[in-house]
């Protein structure tokens, strides 16, 4: 860890600081930072600047340094922050077979169970997640954007494959993935004693799987969104 800490900028699409938000990438990178023990400050920002075109994205700059570096992708970021040495490497103790299967679980969830989340909260419950997440626009307006977002979300969902299954199916593959990371879970605790934590990969100490995993157990099961 460096000595003296850069200031970090986290936009996270949200204007409520201290709040989560449903965003899993979001919650994830928040996790990486407070877990370090490194100060950041959090502004709502917009997909408009984001350097991705996605939320979330940060700009980090030095105190005597006139330029900032913006960076989007939360995995890129967090990337960023350990060459940096900024962050711990969490992955960088572990053997090259649990590095594989941690990559494995961050795709899982990022690349397959993310998208059956979009789709429960953009499709099957479309009016709900709009009038939620665009409760402090006027309601014409809502109704407006909220179409402009169903209109990209949807054909995104298609071409990556889960707006193609029936909303059964897509409740079961959710299902499949949660249960399998539940008996992950299950199995680690049961190896440890009361007082010690678990985590995922069922090792001494976390992994970047397990800052992942609580970005979505976050984002699905405590979040209002």
């Amino acid at each position: 860890m460096v000595s003296d800490a850069p200031k970090v900028v986290l936009y996270r699409g949200w204007p409520d600081a201290g709040k989560y938000v449903w965003s899993p990438f979001v919650v994830k990178l928040e996790a990486r930072l407070r877990f370090a023990g490194i100060s950041y400050t959090t502004r709502a920002g917009s997909l408009k600047t984001a350097p991705k075109g996605k939320i979330p994205y940060v700009e980090i700059s030095e105190d005597d340094a006139s330029a900032s570096t913006s960076m989007g992708d939360s995995t890129l970021i967090i990337k960023y922050l350990i060459e940096q040495n900024i962050l711990p490497d969490l992955n960088g103790r572990i053997s090259p077979t649990a590095r594989a299967h941690d990559l494995a679980l961050r795709a899982l969830m990022e690349e397959k169970l993310y998208f059956y989340h979009m789709r429960e909260r953009w499709v099957d419950n479309y009016y709900l997640m709009r009038d939620h997440v665009l409760s402090s626009l006027p309601y014409p307006v809502r109704v407006v954007v909220g179409l402009l977002i169903y209109r990209n979300m949807a054909p995104v969902l298609h071409g990556q494959g889960t707006g193609r299954h029936t909303r059964d199916e897509s409740i079961a593959f959710r299902r499949e993935i949660w249960e399998s990371i539940n008996d992950l879970l299950v199995a680690s605790r049961a190896a440890r004693t009361d007082d010690e934590p678990f985590w995922i990969l069922a090792g001494s100490e976390p992994t970047e799987a397990d800052c992942t995993v609580f970005g979505f157990i976050v984002s699905v099961m405590l979040c209002t969104a």
